[in-house]
């Protein structure tokens, strides 16, 4: 019980007091080490062996290489091209700019698979020509929030992978393809969300496109379009492993915005390269922290504890769900996607697998309660994005983003109960 103490409520304190997730990971991990050991013979090789062995995985290369495919795509006129076809095709439904909104995240998700990265490239553009049609600024923001979180559902995802690499035996290449239908699902139930409100607010739309038009945009944007197209039909095919694919999709963004649309000088390409490096190096370092932090859960049985309670509560697995959702919320409000996935899912691994629930639907919903998240103070790191390309206070934002929590929350319970939207189209294309 004491351990169970430390390792909960222990990380909670330290990500309360405003300890980065890598650090309160370590600092829980060493005092439980100390508590077994004593400080004499703490076991400094342990710890060597579980980091080295954890950062050690091919899997994880995919991780700095779709970072960088984000990166490079979100530079120049890319995103511009995207935005713009996307209002010409969907602009004239009630509320415009608000569906092309939510459109260019669908595709933006099939070329970065960051929630951050779409809020804060796609943002820019997104926010300022809503303001500019008439749309107020907090909605123009609360979209803007709201639809980058569907940047991690859809393949490539990033904490996909995270999920992956730390429930051991899940195939990531089903966990990717898995995010499909409850991202499209999220689009749309976000979409009526944006019709009842323009409606409500008379928010303006544009005329219907003429095939010229539309023709002309489509062409614009072809080349960016076909991202999506080839990272998932690549994997669909077998040419190439997800690790390949995140290495594909950045030699494709490098030719298109260095070769093709020549955007990106040596220097620019440096300095992406560099900036890149650094937010992979924080990924990877909290991905080895929990690496060791998951290893002592395990060997202190906590996850046979919990497992022992739940089923104590409950044996019906959809109400263990629900449990588990609420848990997941929770957590969401205070730590980081990442750490939180690579820490609960040792734990909750067993139960899952206890009660008949699959795994890969299990961590499609995971992964949608954590970006559910990105949207939630303190942590929400979606809302301190849009705050600063908006350049209003994150308040207005939280205010703005307020209306959508309600669709995704549908698109959560749904997701939740019919594990075939998350389970069907991996099965079907994958054997």
């Amino acid at each position: 019980m004491i351990k169970l103490i430390i390792f909960i409520t222990g990380l909670i304190a330290l990500f309360c007091l405003g300890f980065g997730a890598p650090y309160a990971i370590g600092l829980i991990s060493s005092i439980v080490l100390i508590i077994d050991n004593g400080l004499a013979n703490f076991p400094t090789h342990t710890v060597a062996q579980k980091i080295v062995n954890s950062g050690n995985s091919f899997v994880l290369l995919a991780i700095p290489f779709f970072l960088l495919a984000g990166e490079l795509m979100n530079t120049g006129s890319i995103t511009r091209k995207i935005f713009k076809f996307c209002n010409t095709l969907v602009g004239w439904i009630p509320g415009g700019l608000g569906h092309a909104n939510i459109l260019a995240s669908i595709i933006f998700a099939g070329m970065s698979g960051s929630a951050v990265a779409d809020a804060a490239g796609l943002g820019t553009i997104e926010i300022r020509a809503m303001e500019d049609q008439g749309f107020d600024t907090d909605f123009s923001a609360g979209i803007t929030a709201a639809s980058s979180t569907i940047g991690p559902i859809i393949p490539p995802s990033i904490p996909m992978v995270v999920f992956g690499v730390s429930a051991s035996g899940v195939a990531i290449s089903k966990l990717l393809i898995a995010g499909i239908v409850p991202g499209l699902l999220m689009g749309i139930t976000l979409s009526i969300m944006v019709i009842f409100m323009s409606l409500k607010r008379k928010y303006p739309r544009s005329s219907f496109p003429k095939w010229s038009e539309l023709w002309h945009d489509f062409k614009d944007a072809f080349f960016p379009l076909l991202t999506p197209t080839i990272l998932i039909g690549g994997m669909l095919s077998g040419i190439f492993t997800p690790t390949e694919a995140a290495v594909v999709s950045v030699v494709y963004a490098f030719m298109l915005t260095v070769v093709v649309y020549r955007e990106i000088s040596l220097s620019d390409l440096y300095k992406i390269i560099i900036r890149v490096a650094r937010d992979s190096a924080c990924v990877l370092f909290i991905i080895v922290s929990s690496a060791l932090y998951g290893y002592l859960l395990v060997r202190a049985q906590i996850p046979q504890t919990l497992i022992d309670v739940m089923l104590g509560l409950t044996t019906n697995k959809y109400i263990i769900l629900l449990l588990i959702n609420v848990l997941l919320l929770i957590v969401g409000c205070f730590m980081d996607a990442n750490a939180a996935i690579l820490i609960l899912t040792p734990a909750l691994m067993p139960l899952i697998l206890k009660v008949g629930i699959d795994p890969v639907h299990f961590g499609l919903m995971m992964v949608l309660n954590l970006m559910i998240g990105l949207l939630t103070p303190p942590v929400g790191m979606c809302l301190y994005a849009v705050s600063k390309v908006a350049h209003i206070s994150l308040e207005r934002v939280i205010r703005g983003t307020a209306p959508f929590y309600l669709p995704l929350f549908i698109t959560l319970i749904l997701v939740t109960f019919i594990p075939a939207l998350s389970t069907w189209l991996p099965n079907l294309l994958l054997k």
